[in-house]
Parts: C-alpha cells; structure tokens; sequence
C-alpha cells in the first residue's frame, strides 16, 4: 500500500510539472505573438444597432483568416463607451483594426489605446468628430438627415431619455437597400442610444495620430453624404470609397465592400 501511494504521488508530480509547462507555454505563446501576426479587427456598432449588424462583415473577414470582435457599445456616453472600449482592448493580444459605424465612429475616436496595438482606424458611414465635436451637430453640419422627425424617445428615472427609431419608419430612414424581412427583425432588436450622448462633447481625436480610412454610404439619412465627405478630408483619409446609393446601414447591405476597405486598412 505504501509503495502504491509513493508511485500515485510521484505520478501526479510529474502530471502537475508537466501541466504547468503546457501552461507556461501558452502564457508565453500569448505574451508574445509572432511576427506577421494578422491585427485582430475590432468592430464597434452605432445607435439603434447592436453587434449582430457585424455579422456579414464578420463572415467574410472569418474566411480570410482575420480574428474579428464585435464589441457591445453601451449606447451611453462617449467618454463611458471610450472607456468601455479601452477595457475590451486591453483583452486584446497583438495589433487591431478598430472599425466604427455610426455613433461607434465617435467612440473609436475618443479610444485612449493610441499605442501601436491600434494601427489603423475605419469609419464606416460613421462620425469622426474634432475636439469639442458633438455627434448631433456634425449630422446637422449639413442638409439631408431625417433622422430627428422619426425618433421614439423613452424618458429615464434618471432625467435622460433613451432614443428609438419608430419601427414602423425603420427601413427608409436606417436601412432602406435591406430587405424588408430583415429590417423588420433589426427594428425589433434595435438598441436605444442615451439623448445625451450624441449631444457630448468629443475629445482629442485618435484619428489625428493614427492612420484612418473611411467608406460613404451615399444614400445616408442620418448622417450626410456631404457630412461624411468633410469628416473624411479634414482626419487625412488614406482611402475613402462611397458606396452610392447605400443607406446607413451599409455595413449589412454592403458588406464586400466593408471589408475591402478593411483589408485595405490592416496591411
């Protein structure tokens, strides 16, 4: 018996070194990424939205060998959803991609994570504000948006309001070249954006320090043509291609294009 518990001991020392070699190993594989590594794309969703949109970007990034994230963007803040942002990347191992549409365009602008983890910069049909820059202001910089006369506010106990799309009015404001079946379920699963936090103020703009690339959705209600072009040349675009005739949501709609640019981006 006791020769049978010194060989049980002795048996289970060896598993617990070896486990923690394979671990150490690992840690290690982590710690250090190989040369050439692929940047992971990070893709952050807008207002009346949620990750889900990503998907058909998602699918063809996946069969091009690219990691791609969909982040949850809590629709509340800037700075908030910046930090938010920050804490997701911090995850992150290697260099990414940061993708913004929308409002997420924004957030992926006020990102704090400007070491050479973040190497590039896509807006797509997306805000890229200055320093004391409001998302609302830029979509009112010029004519064309009708988002305003098709928004359902719902008050908070906190004074704020939540801002919805009217389901009913959904696809031609949002996502008219979607079909309609689908743009029934985006309705439905819509996530609300705080009235608050398309009214604040941006801060200092990563796209001042880091490379961006920008796709146009040229059939856009909620921000512009024209707004998107001026944001564009003014953060030094690398790349900018417009998408005629695509409405806000063209990331769902024209997806082969997102990921072009994408592609384009990560090097």
């Amino acid at each position: 018996m006791h020769r049978f518990t010194h060989r049980f001991t002795a048996l289970l020392a060896v598993l617990v070194a070896a486990s923690g070699l394979a671990l150490f190993g690992i840690s290690n594989a982590v710690a250090h990424p190989p040369a050439g590594q692929k940047p992971t794309i990070v893709l952050v969703h807008g207002a009346f939205a949620d990750g889900a949109s990503w998907n058909p970007v998602i699918e063809r990034l996946q069969r091009k060998g690219f990691t791609a994230i969909a982040v949850a963007n809590p629709l509340r803040g800037v700075a908030s959803d910046a930090e938010a942002l920050d804490a997701r990347l911090a995850a992150v191992d290697g260099p990414v991609v940061l993708v913004g549409h929308s409002y997420g365009g924004a957030v992926i602008t006020n990102v704090k994570a400007r070491s050479p983890k973040v190497k590039a910069l896509v807006y797509v049909a997306a805000f890229a504000p200055a320093g004391g820059e409001a998302a609302a202001q830029l979509a009112a910089k010029y004519p064309g948006s009708t988002l305003g006369e098709t928004l359902a506010p719902v008050p908070l106990p906190d004074g704020s309001t939540d801002l919805y799309i009217k389901a009913s009015l959904f696809r031609q404001q949002f996502a008219a070249d979607v079909p309609a079946r689908q743009t029934a379920l985006m309705a439905a699963t819509q996530r609300p954006i705080r009235d608050a936090a398309l009214n604040e103020a941006s801060g200092t703009p990563a796209w001042a320090g880091i490379p961006s690339w920008f796709l146009l959705a040229g059939a856009d209600k909620n921000i512009p043509l024209r707004a998107q072009e001026f944001m564009a040349a003014r953060a030094g675009s690398r790349a900018t291609t417009t998408v005629e005739g695509a409405s806000h949501a063209v990331a769902v709609s024209h997806p082969n294009a997102v990921v072009d640019l994408v592609r384009r981006a990560a090097g």
